[in-house]
């Protein structure tokens, strides 16, 4: 299968480097279950450093060179170095009731390595590698992760949140009720960048490592669910072209976001989105992911993003539970402050 988005001219640049362009047919006969369909199934990492969007200054450049790409990943190393340096143990007791410092850089994984076709951009349709522009009267929620901004409930963002008073206030990875990288659709960011496949002839399992989510897919041919019932992760129905899984999703809430760029950033709602996602064996340790958003409320136009995963070894349970009390008791004891220094 050819892309359909990567043109003529960055596929002869992709093969003249020895690297084959996402989505290219290859001579990979994966291994079979014993119905014959491709055993998907195993860990596997998605973390890269190439971004969902082409940067501005690559505008006109579909595949980067070969210096470039070994640049960026050095550059990563040397901050990532850097970052988990060694420090001086603290002396000093902290402060009671103080900040004793949330995440730092020895949790956070960004990868190490470019996607394997050295694209530019996740993005590969439209094939300016950008995301389409957004319908007259939809605007990106635009929050962010150090400061509180303004804006509107429900709260659409993975991550960052509108203020303090409320659970209702703060993003969904914050309440634990989605990961802000699992989607669906899996755009890659911060941590826990695994998913693990299970697979037999009637269902696929795509457990999620973050906020440890198992979409259980059917591929028996049976209808969605009533337009009536919505679910946070949509509703998935299954089925094999070739030996291509596609999964198509509908039914999200209309609490979630049409997409998230980002942690910290939301377009539209869920209400009407269509999303298409698809597995296939490109290599032994390569899972290929692509996935087509489709919401016309949203965007002027579908786009794709292909993603190649490599095949990883383990998934962590990851402790976040909806209504967990550390929230709560968090905002409770803030408020509590608030109330004393006003009567100071």
């Amino acid at each position: 299968m050819i892309s359909r988005a990567l043109v003529a001219a960055p596929v002869l640049f992709a093969l003249a480097l020895g690297v084959a362009p996402a989505g290219a047919q290859t001579a990979f006969d994966p291994p079979r279950l014993p119905d014959g369909r491709p055993d998907l199934q195993g860990v596997w990492d998605f973390r890269t450093l190439t971004p969902l969007e082409r940067p501005a200054d690559q505008a006109d450049q579909a595949v980067l060179a070969a210096e470039e790409a070994a640049e960026i990943e050095a550059r990563a190393a040397a901050r990532s170095a850097e970052l988990n340096a060694p420090t001086t143990d603290r002396d000093e007791l902290l402060p009671v009731g103080g900040n004793v410092g949330g995440y730092n850089h020895y949790w956070v994984d960004q990868g190490a390595r470019v996607v394997d076709d050295q694209r530019t951009s996740l993005i590969v349709d439209p094939p300016d590698g950008r995301l389409p522009a957004l319908q007259p009267g939809v605007e990106m929620q635009q929050l962010s992760l150090a400061e509180d901004l303004g804006g509107t409930l429900p709260v659409r963002v993975r991550a960052a949140g509108i203020g303090t008073d409320s659970y209702e206030d703060r993003g969904l990875a914050e309440r634990c009720l989605l990961g802000f990288n699992s989607g669906p659709p899996i755009v890659p960011a911060g941590y826990n960048q695994n998913i693990q496949l299970f697979q037999t002839s009637d269902y696929v399992v795509i457990f999620h490592e973050m906020v440890h989510d198992a979409r259980i897919v059917p591929l028996d041919g049976r209808d969605h669910l009533p337009a009536s019932i919505r679910q946070w992760m949509g509703d998935s129905r299954g089925y094999w072209d070739g030996d291509t899984l596609v999964i198509e999703s509908t039914n999200f809430s209309d609490k979630t976001a049409s997409f998230n760029p980002s942690v910290a950033q939301a377009a539209g709602t869920g209400t009407h989105l269509h999303l298409t996602e698809r597995f296939s064996l490109a290599a032994e340790d390569t899972l290929l992911y692509e996935y087509t958003v489709n919401d016309p409320t949203t965007f002027t136009r579908p786009f794709t993003a292909e993603l190649p995963m490599k095949r990883g070894e383990l998934v962590f349970e990851y402790a976040c539970h909806e209504g967990n009390y550390g929230l709560y008791n968090m905002l409770a004891g803030a408020r509590v402050q608030d109330a004393a220094a006003q009567q100071q």
